[in-house]
C-alpha cells in the first residue's frame, strides 16, 4: 500500500504541479472483507488527511454503530482522491463534484487499490463511485441496498452519508441499506 501511495503521489504531483494538490488516502484495515468508496475528500478531510471525518463521516460512523459493524474492520477511501473546489459567489473555496475527467484520471488507481485490499465487498456511497465502477448507467436510486455481483465480488451501493443532511427523508432509507448491510456482515442472512 506504502508503495501505491508514493507512486499516486508522484503521479498527481506531475499532473498538477501549480496547485499542489493534498491527497486523501484510504485507512482502516488494508485486508479488510469490506471497502467502502466515497466521491471526494471535502475540507475536513484534506484538512486531518483522513476520509470521511467531517459532517458525512459522523453520519457514516453513527449509522456503522448503529448496523454494529466497527469501522476499523472496514477499508475507506475516495474516488477522487483531493478535494474537488470551486469559488462560492461569497468568494470562498466550496467543495464540487468531481468532474468526469477527475474520476477518469483515478480510476485505474481505485481499481488497483481494490485489487491491493481485496475485498469480498465494496459498498459505494452515492452515484460517483457507483458510476465510476458500474457504469454510468447505474443509478443510486434504483439500486442501493442490494447486493449485486462484480467482478467475482459482491457491490453493494448505498447512498453518500451526506445525503440525509440535504434530504433527512433519506434517513430511514439509509438506516435500513445500513441495516441490511450490518445483517449480511455478521452472518445473519
Amino acid at each position: 500500500m506504502e508503495k501505491f501511495r508514493t507512486e499516486l503521489s508522484a503521479f498527481i504531483r506531475d499532473i498538477y504541479e501549480e496547485d499542489k494538490k493534498v491527497l486523501v488516502f484510504g485507512e482502516g484495515d488494508p485486508g479488510a472483507d469490506v471497502m467502502m468508496i466515497g466521491e471526494a475528500p471535502g475540507e475536513q478531510e484534506t484538512l486531518l488527511g483522513r476520509p470521511f471525518v467531517g459532517k458525512a463521516g459522523r453520519n457514516l460512523d453513527a449509522f456503522l454503530a448503529q448496523a454494529e459493524i466497527p469501522r476499523s474492520a472496514l477499508y475507506v477511501t475516495n474516488t477522487v482522491k483531493f478535494r474537488p473546489t470551486k469559488r462560492s459567489a461569497a468568494g470562498r473555496t466550496v467543495n464540487r463534484p468531481p468532474t468526469q475527467e477527475e474520476v477518469k484520471l483515478f480510476l485505474p488507481w481505485l481499481r488497483r487499490e481494490i485489487e491491493l485490499v481485496n475485498p469480498r465487498c465494496i459498498i459505494t456511497l452515492g452515484n460517483v463511485p457507483l458510476k465510476a465502477l458500474a457504469g454510468r448507467q447505474s443509478v443510486i436510486g434504483e439500486l442501493h441496498g442490494r447486493f449485486e455481483p462484480f467482478e467475482e465480488r459482491l457491490l453493494y451501493p448505498m447512498y453518500h452519508p451526506a445525503s440525509v443532511i440535504y434530504n433527512p427523508s433519506l434517513k430511514a432509507v439509509y438506516a435500513e441499506d445500513v441495516a441490511r448491510f450490518g445483517r449480511w456482515y455478521r452472518g445473519e442472512r
